[in-house]
């Protein structure tokens, strides 16, 4: 299976799924034009990803910012990844946020709220990118 790779611009995030490591990276800004048509491909690869998963897969998200369209998409994303998890393998969501940014931590304990994944908050000084 091919990784997916996308590099990030103003507006979408930097995307470096890897399916030999089991490590999905999502980092950056998520404001795109139409986010159904930037996370379909996402959604996709995990569905394929899904079939032949590694022990371990985790997503790690590092976002400094995403609008409302983004966090539906998101969301989509962490509930395929559950169908993964309940195939029996072992999913983490590692989910990145700054000191001072309460409403990306929120956000992540929203998701975990919602989805039946084990989250792990990650606080960090400041996001790449900035």
């Amino acid at each position: 299976m091919t990784d997916l790779l996308l590099d990030g611009t103003p507006k979408t995030p930097t995307v470096n799924f890897n399916s030999a490591t089991g490590l999905l990276d999502l980092r950056g800004r998520s404001i795109p034009e139409n986010s159904i048509d930037f996370y379909k491909p996402l959604i996709d690869w995990i569905d394929e990803y899904g079939r032949a998963a590694k022990a371990l897969t985790q997503l790690r998200v590092q976002l400094e910012y995403f609008n409302t369209s983004s966090s539906k998409c998101i969301l989509d994303l962490l509930k395929k990844l559950e169908q993964v998890r309940n195939a029996g393998h072992q999913v983490e969501v590692l989910w990145h946020y700054e000191l001072d940014d309460e409403d990306m931590m929120e956000a992540g304990e929203d998701y975990q709220a919602i989805v039946s994944l084990p989250f792990r908050m990650v606080q960090v000084e400041e996001v790449d990118g900035k």
